[in-house]
C-alpha cells in the first residue's frame, strides 16, 4: 500500500516515474485560459487565510459543499471565515475520489508544505500555520504564481474591457511571466440571451454605437485591434449551444434589436455569421480560437437569484451536432479563413467526434487540436479519456497539455495532476511492450506536451 499522495501519486510504474521526476515535474507552466483577476496580480494581492484564496470564488468547492448538504451560509453567505473553512475541512473526507479533494492536498504540499490530511480534526492546525505563512513573505498573488514556474498565463476578458490592468502589468518589469488578455465574445454571439443588448451598448460606448450589422463588426474589429496591442494569442468562446447556418445576418440582428422573438433557424444564421466574421479576424492577425462546447448553466433559479452567474450551478448539456461543427470549420478552409482553433468538449459523447474532427483539419500541422478535458472531466478518468482518444484517433505528440479554467491563484498544481496521469499513461504502454523505452525521446516528447507546444503553437 502507497503512503497517502507521496511523490509517486498516480504514478503506477518505474517508467512512468521516471518520466515524471525527470522530464516533466520541473517544466515550466503556460496556462493559456484561466480566470484570473489581473487586477490582483498588478495590486500583488495578499490573502489572509485559506478561505480568501480557496473559497472566495471556487466553485468547485462550492458545489461539493453543497452536495454533502452545507448550509449556503457556510458558502457563499455571511459565516465567518474561518467557519467556512472549517465547513470545508468537515467534508473532505467524503469526496473520496472527487478531484477537489486530491487538488487541495496538492496545493497544501506544494505552496504550504503541509502534508496532513485536511479534515475537522487537523482544520485548527492547517488554518493557523497557513495564516502565519500567508502573512509572510513569498505569498502575494505574483509570488504565489512564481511558485509554480508559471511563465505565460492568459486571462478572460470581454471585448468591451479597457485592459487597463494588462496595461499596467505590461510595464510592471518586476512580474517575472506575461499576463495576457484572451478574447471572449461570448456575450455577442448568443443573440436569443438577455446580456445582447447591455454587451452591445457596452462595446458601443468604447467604439461607436452600435445599430445594425456592419456597426457590430467594425466595433469587434476595433476591439480585436487593442487586444493584440496588448499581447492578446487566445481566443475563447464559451456555447450554451454551438449553432451554425449560412445566410443573412442584417435583418435577424434588425430583428433582434428590435425586441421581436427569433427562430432557431435565425439564431443559426446570426451565430454562424458572427463565427464566420471573428474566426477570418483570428487567422489574419495569427490567434488561436478556442471552443468551449456542452454545458448548461445557472441551472438552479435560486441560486441565480441570489448570487448570480457562476455559482457553481453548471452541468453537463447537449451533445454538439457534429454536421453543423464540421460545416463551420469546412467553411473556414475553403476560404483560407481558419485560425489555429482547440475543440473543448463538456459532455463525454463528444469526446471521440472532436477527436477525430480536428484530426480532419490538421493538414497543416496540428492546426486543430483536441483540448484538454476541461471542467467537469478535468479528473483522473476525463484526463485518462481525453489522452486516449489524442493518442487512439488523433496525435497525442503534438498536444499543447494542459490549463487550470480557474479563479484561484494556487490552482496550478492541476498541471502537476495532468503531468503525473501523461507520464504514468505513457510509461504504462512502454512497461506493457506496446513502446520502446527511448527514454530520451519521450522524456523530449513529454515536455513538448507540457511546455513547449504550447510556446510555439501560440506563438509566446
Amino acid at each position: 500500500m502507497k503512503a497517502f499522495m507521496n511523490e509517486e501519486f498516480l504514478l503506477t510504474t518505474e517508467t512512468g516515474s521516471r518520466l515524471f521526476h525527470e522530464y516533466a515535474e520541473n517544466c515550466p507552466i503556460i496556462d493559456y485560459h484561466n480566470h484570473l483577476s489581473p487586477k490582483d496580480i498588478f495590486e500583488r494581492r495578499r490573502y489572509e487565510n485559506l478561505t480568501q484564496l480557496w473559497l472566495e470564488c471556487d466553485h468547485y468547492k462550492w458545489r461539493c459543499m453543497r452536495v454533502c448538504g452545507v448550509a449556503e451560509c457556510y458558502i457563499t453567505g455571511e459565516a465567518s471565515e474561518f467557519e467556512k473553512f472549517l465547513a470545508f475541512a468537515q467534508i473532505m473526507p467524503r469526496l473520496i475520489g472527487n478531484p477537489v479533494y486530491h487538488w487541495a492536498h496538492l496545493e497544501l504540499r506544494r505552496y504550504f508544505g503541509i502534508n496532513t490530511p485536511l479534515n475537522a480534526d487537523t482544520a485548527k492546525d492547517i488554518w493557523d500555520k497557513t495564516c502565519a505563512m500567508l502573512s509572510g513573505d513569498g505569498y502575494d498573488a505574483v509570488s504565489l504564481l512564481g511558485k509554480m514556474q508559471v511563465k505565460v498565463l492568459c486571462t478572460t476578458d470581454d471585448p468591451a474591457d479597457d485592459l487597463c490592468w494588462h496595461l499596467k502589468l505590461a510595464q510592471d518589469n518586476s512580474v517575472p511571466f506575461k499576463t495576457l488578455p484572451s478574447f471572449r465574445p461570448d456575450r455577442f454571439l448568443h443573440i436569443d440571451q438577455q446580456p445582447w443588448k447591455t454587451a452591445l451598448s457596452q462595446l458601443g460606448d468604447r467604439y461607436g454605437e452600435i445599430t445594425d450589422w456592419s456597426s457590430l463588426l467594425a466595433a469587434l474589429g476595433k476591439s480585436l485591434d487593442f487586444f493584440c496591442a496588448c499581447g492578446c494569442r487566445v481566443t475563447d468562446h464559451g456555447f450554451i449551444r454551438f449553432r451554425y447556418a449560412v445566410g443573412d445576418p442584417a435583418p435577424v440582428m434588425a430583428k433582434a434589436i428590435a425586441g421581436e422573438s427569433l427562430t432557431e433557424e435565425e439564431i443559426s444564421v446570426y451565430q454562424g455569421a458572427l463565427l464566420r466574421f471573428l474566426a477570418a479576424e483570428y487567422e489574419k492577425r495569427d490567434l488561436a480560437m478556442q471552443l468551449h462546447l456542452g454545458p448548461i448553466r445557472n441551472n438552479s433559479p435560486r441560486l441565480f437569484a441570489t448570487f448570480g452567474a457562476d455559482a457553481g450551478a453548471d452541468s453537463i448539456g447537449a451533445a454538439t451536432d457534429p454536421f453543423m461543427l464540421s460545416a463551420f470549420l469546412g467553411d473556414l478552409e475553403k476560404s483560407d479563413t481558419l485560425p489555429k482553433t482547440i475543440l473543448y468538449n463538456l459532455n463525454p459523447a463528444d469526446s471521440a467526434m472532436l477527436a477525430t474532427m480536428a484530426v480532419n483539419f490538421s493538414s497543416n500541422g496540428a492546426k486543430v487540436q483536441y483540448g484538454a478535458a476541461w471542467w467537469l472531466h478535468d479528473h483522473i478518468r476525463g484526463i485518462s479519456e481525453q489522452l486516449d482518444q489524442l493518442m487512439e484517433t488523433g496525435f497525442i505528440s503534438a498536444s499543447v497539455g494542459m490549463l487550470t479554467d480557474s479563479r484561484s491563484f494556487t490552482s496550478f498544481t492541476r498541471h502537476e495532476y495532468y503531468r503525473r496521469i501523461l507520464c504514468d499513461k505513457l510509461g504504462a504502454l512502454v512497461e506493457r511492450g506496446e513502446y520502446p523505452c527511448d527514454m530520451e525521446f519521450l522524456g523530449s516528447m513529454i515536455q513538448d506536451i507540457c511546455y513547449r507546444n504550447a510556446e510555439t503553437w501560440f506563438g509566446f
